[in-house]
């Protein structure tokens, strides 16, 4: 694949045809540590105390950017979520939610399966997935409101800023969300 491309310099403009380099694809699968969110246990459910879960993450499509948007500009993530080491509750459903980072908008995911797996999209670059038991499976609910079982946070989810900080220290950190 050939990329055409245009630099401007000094006044002049360059125009010059290259090859592109090689692409390497990343899945959640075979991809680096990066691309897999850590779920924590609660431990206010019996059952879950030796369970594990994770959320991997990937970029539907192929992209050569590594990202992939929505029509109005947001980020959009494939999410596969898996428990381990999880018993079944006696009552009530896992149901698996995607959150944005102030809690402000909520999508549900689904139901967990059989083995306690189930798969969505994110579309915020930082997220948080909650895993929830409900008394039932409300397909149409949108808000949990059961006990969370699990959470994990976007790797851009745990990035700070730095207001409040260094140059930016007469800025007051709890304005933008983050408490010292």
């Amino acid at each position: 694949m050939h990329f055409l491309t245009r630099l401007v310099t000094g006044g002049l403009l360059l125009t010059g045809v290259h090859e592109a380099p090689a692409l390497s694809v990343c899945t959640a699968a075979e991809g680096p540590e990066y691309y897999a969110l850590e779920l924590v246990g609660t431990n206010r459910i019996p059952g879950t105390g030796a369970a594990v879960g994770r959320a991997e993450v990937s970029v539907p499509g192929s992209s050569p950017f590594s990202v992939s948007l929505t029509p109005d500009g947001s980020y959009h993530y494939d999410l596969r979520i898996v428990l381990e080491r999880m018993k079944q509750p006696r009552e009530g459903v896992l149901v698996a939610w995607v959150t944005d980072s102030g809690l402000d908008q909520v999508d549900r995911i689904g139901a967990m399966d059989s083995r306690f797996q189930a798969s969505g999209t994110a579309s915020w670059n930082k997220f948080i997935v909650v895993i929830t038991l409900e008394l039932t499976d409300d397909s149409a609910a949108t808000r949990w409101s059961g006990p969370v079982v699990f959470r994990g946070m976007s790797r851009s989810g745990m990035m700070h800023t730095m207001v409040g900080h260094g140059a930016l220290q007469e800025e007051n950190c709890a304005a933008y969300g983050y408490d010292e």
